[in-house]
């Protein structure tokens, strides 16, 4: 099957953890390429943000990587990419009209809008991932929301628009419910892990070193880290590592690292919390390892891939109860969760965990498990590819039953 994949600014060979790269990107790599192992012909589509890019990528995993122009070619916020959508969609149908592929996978409300439209001038079918919802980040975010003022009536619109929807949680089915998007045109598919990548093994810590937690991700307030920071006081002998952001050297400069570090100093806990930057992802799977407790404490989250790659390797999780969260992690059995921006829940969870190995171990193991039983991308492009046949199947009867 030819597969187009849609992503308009989180491109599969973005470094990981900048302000636009995360979870999106992994997914949309990992999902590409274990495609490709099943013996689809897919194909990336992202915007060029630099001029100095090719335009078009063989990538080692079997996938191409098609560069395309829509605006500058420079890095552009993606809450500021909306204007060049247009562009984007005649590229994309100049592109099918030739490639003709069997079905396009939209990833990001902005790569739906473009793609409907692409789809529109080719009867090229379109599957829909969100990622995240307007909605859903206008209710936590509210004034400090970056978002176009058309985001929600964009997604609303797309979602009627498109041949299925795939959803990556339960709690996501119940929001595209209530912008009423048509129930049977949605399809949970989780996020996945490489379970090749990562997978459990010695921490590497030196000996009688300080307890670690770990947290991994962007540097964006809703990320939780803050409130992470805020539990250190009453954790003595613990450290708090903190991955994710810009490289190293930009750490002084960025306002959210800055933010946080403020926080340490006025916790009294700045000498025991190490800010890293970005770690690249060979390395991560080692750094999982050497934490006592991974804690992923956004307050909201569509998905969110980093608990799920813990479990890989085999440590307990601490997490919001809060969207993706809630499917990935067991309560009591693979991790323990927390209600979102509650410091001081977090911090009595904490607490009780550190001082009970038997316990980390336990939900360690069981973690391991979920993650290897449910979460593989294997399972995770086994099932796309499922939703592809199915809108295959159903473009190919409406063309029989169109008129003559």
């Amino acid at each position: 099957m030819k597969v187009s994949v849609v992503s308009e600014h989180a491109s599969p060979l973005a470094a990981i953890g900048g302000v636009d790269a995360g979870g999106q990107n992994v997914h949309v790599a990992q999902l590409a390429g274990a495609l490709a192992r099943r013996g689809h012909d897919v194909t990336v589509y992202t915007r060029r943000d630099d001029p100095r890019l090719p335009g078009l990528v063989e990538t080692a995993a079997g996938y191409a990587v098609r560069h395309v122009r829509a605006g500058p070619a420079a890095a552009v916020p993606k809450d500021e990419l909306l204007p060049y959508m247009a562009e984007f969609a005649t590229e994309l149908a100049a592109d099918w009209s030739v490639r003709h592929p069997d079905v396009a996978h939209a990833h990001f409300w902005m790569s739906g809008t473009a793609s409907v439209a692409a789809g529109a001038a080719t009867g090229i079918p379109v599957v829909q991932t969100y990622h995240a919802l307007g909605t859903v980040k206008r209710r936590h975010q509210g004034r400090v929301d970056t978002s176009p003022p058309e985001r929600i009536a964009i997604e609303r619109r797309v979602g009627r628009s498109v041949a299925r929807v795939v959803a990556t949680c339960s709690d996501e089915v119940r929001e595209l419910a209530r912008m009423s998007v048509p129930r049977h045109r949605v399809t949970v598919v989780p996020c996945g892990v490489d379970v090749r990548q990562f997978t459990p093994g010695p921490g590497g810590r030196v000996p009688g070193g300080p307890r670690r937690l770990l947290v991994v991700g962007r540097l964006v307030e809703r990320k939780g880290v803050a409130d992470v920071i805020r539990a250190m006081p009453r954790l003595p002998g613990v450290e708090l590592v903190v991955a994710g952001g810009p490289p190293a050297d930009g750490l002084p400069v960025d306002p959210e690292a800055v933010r946080l570090q403020r926080t340490a100093e006025e916790c009294g806990v700045a000498d025991r919390v190490r800010l890293l930057g970005q770690v690249g992802r060979a390395a991560m799977p080692a750094l999982m390892r050497s934490a006592d407790v991974v804690v992923a404490v956004p307050w909201y989250e569509p998905f969110g891939i980093v608990p799920l790659e813990a479990m890989a390797c085999g440590r307990p999780v601490v997490a919001s109860a809060v969207g993706g969260l809630t499917d990935t992690v067991v309560d009591g059995v693979t991790g323990l969760l927390v209600p979102p921006q509650d410091p001081r829940t977090l911090t009595a969870v904490l607490r009780d965990l550190l001082d009970s190995p038997g316990l980390r171990a336990r939900l360690g193991r069981a973690g391991l498990a979920r993650a290897r039983t449910h979460y593989t991308w294997e399972q995770v492009a086994a099932r796309t590819e499922a939703v592809y046949e199915e809108v295959r199947r159903e473009a190919a009867d409406r063309m029989l039953g169109a008129p003559a």
